[in-house]
């Protein structure tokens, strides 16, 4: 962040409605808004949404300043309160020192040599998937947005809790499935009644939270009172002590954690996957450059040795450049707890940040032909690498970057060359699919494609 001895300013307010501000604007397309934002100023501009302020920054290096550089004058904005009802204080959506000791206890519980213990399970889960989806009739077409929310379902489960909650997944879906539905629908809702307010919605969520606290938490007493010590991610939160005060998680901390990793964690890698089979369907020679990258490097076993995966260089840059134009993380958000200056502008306390990977990734000035596919801008040598560091952040910046992004990338490679191993697809006629921007980028409707 360069520093200035030009005049402070206030940001330029981006003209809206009297009374409603931007908000409409952004209710009703918040995509196009965003572009239309970004082709109209340059650096900053002052919105006015659901009765805040907020300042939407369009550089790289401003983001990283928010980020990175400043970071700790800035803190959860008031959209992670509704998160907090359904996620409780996990990662995402805690704040401050709490968060800062949170990391450290469950930072181990993501190192590579960790995540490599688990890349075992994604693929034996993943091969008994496609083995399950063989089985359908081909002849009709496949809902691949559900087909990978249920397979990261089962995979983040396994991972997170072992092998002895398979059975129980069919509910601990479906509540998930209501939070996660219900948390958008609060999100978007200009009129959010009080939780403790006895409203159809409100009673639905209470309903799903309870479903999944008396899952989780019977897991947890189970480990506890068996003591037993088992070597996947909630068994390396139970044993993770703080370096400095011995301390580990409550029982509360550790539901929270795991009601984080198991939504973020499945519905993200899930719609990631979505995306990527829609844009291959699009895409046929990517398709066969990917398949024959997967054929060559995996051969015929069914479960691939994982060390494998690791020289699937090709189909890592495919996920990297769907993630660039979809990602799931569209936006970012960060409350200044005191005056910051972008360049000449202020951004005030207590006014909110907004920072937007989906504009950053579309930026034609760092990236040429912006909405083209194009796998080879992450080729070792390639455009990225000379980029500015925060002009590509699928998964956040500075220290809140996402805990599990090496668990997700891993993830989606192993999905991804796995089921092109498996499977030719096309998509069907007439399926428009565009962005509906929620908590997380989904499609408007679920993909589907025909299988052979």
């Amino acid at each position: 962040m360069e520093t200035t001895d030009a005049p402070i300013h206030q940001a330029p307010l981006h003209p809206g409605l009297p009374f409603f501000g931007n908000t409409l604007a952004f209710l009703r397309d918040p995509l196009g808004t965003l572009c239309t934002l970004q082709r109209n100023h340059d650096r900053i501009v002052h919105l006015r949404i659901g009765g805040r302020h907020q300042y939407l920054v369009f550089r790289p290096e401003d983001t990283k300043h928010i980020l990175q550089e400043n970071h700790r004058n800035y803190g959860r904005s008031p959209a992670f309160d509704v998160l907090k009802i359904f996620l409780g204080n996990g990662l995402l959506t805690s704040d401050g020192d709490f968060w800062r000791r949170q990391r450290r206890l469950a930072q181990p519980a993501f190192h590579r040599q960790k995540l490599a213990a688990l890349a075992q399970t994604m693929v034996s889960e993943t091969a008994d998937w496609l083995d399950e989806l063989n089985r359908q009739d081909l002849k009709k077409s496949v809902n691949v947005s559900q087909a990978f929310m249920d397979v990261t379902m089962r995979i983040v489960c396994k991972t997170l809790f072992g092998s002895d909650t398979i059975g129980k997944l069919d509910g601990l879906s479906g509540a998930l499935d209501s939070l996660n539905y219900l948390a958008n629908k609060r999100m978007l809702s200009p009129i959010r009644f009080p939780y403790t307010w006895p409203t159809p919605n409100n009673l639905r969520s209470k309903r799903a939270r309870m479903q999944v606290d008396s899952f989780i938490y019977g897991l947890i007493d189970q480990r506890r009172q068996h003591h037993e010590a088992k070597d996947d991610l909630l068994g390396m939160l139970l044993s993770a002590e703080d370096e400095e005060t011995g301390e580990r998680m409550s029982n509360q901390q550790l539901r929270d954690e795991c009601v984080t990793i198991f939504s973020a964690g499945h519905e993200t890698t899930a719609v990631s996957m979505a995306w990527t089979i829609h844009l291959l369907t699009k895409h046929p020679d990517v398709l066969a450059r990917l398949q024959a990258e997967s054929q060559s490097v995996l051969g015929d076993a069914r479960i691939p040795a994982p060390d494998a995966f690791r020289s699937l260089t090709y189909t890592l840059q495919v996920v990297q450049e769907s993630l660039r134009l979809y990602p799931p993380a569209w936006i970012l958000s960060r409350r200044a707890h005191n005056d910051d200056h972008i360049g000449s502008y202020t951004i005030p306390t207590g006014d909110t940040a907004l920072l937007c990977p989906y504009l950053l990734h579309r930026d034609p000035l760092n990236w040429p032909d912006p909405e083209r596919f194009d796998p080879d801008r992450f080729a070792p040598g390639g455009p990225k690498e000379n980029l500015h560091s925060y002009a590509y952040l699928p998964f956040g910046g500075g220290p809140r970057l996402c805990i599990g992004n090496q668990f997700a990338l891993m993830e989606l490679q192993i999905l991804l060359s796995m089921f092109v191993r498996s499977f030719n697809f096309k998509a069907l006629a007439n399926q428009r699919i565009i962005p509906k921007p929620l908590i997380t980028l989904r499609p408007n409707q679920p993909i589907r494609v025909i299988l052979s």
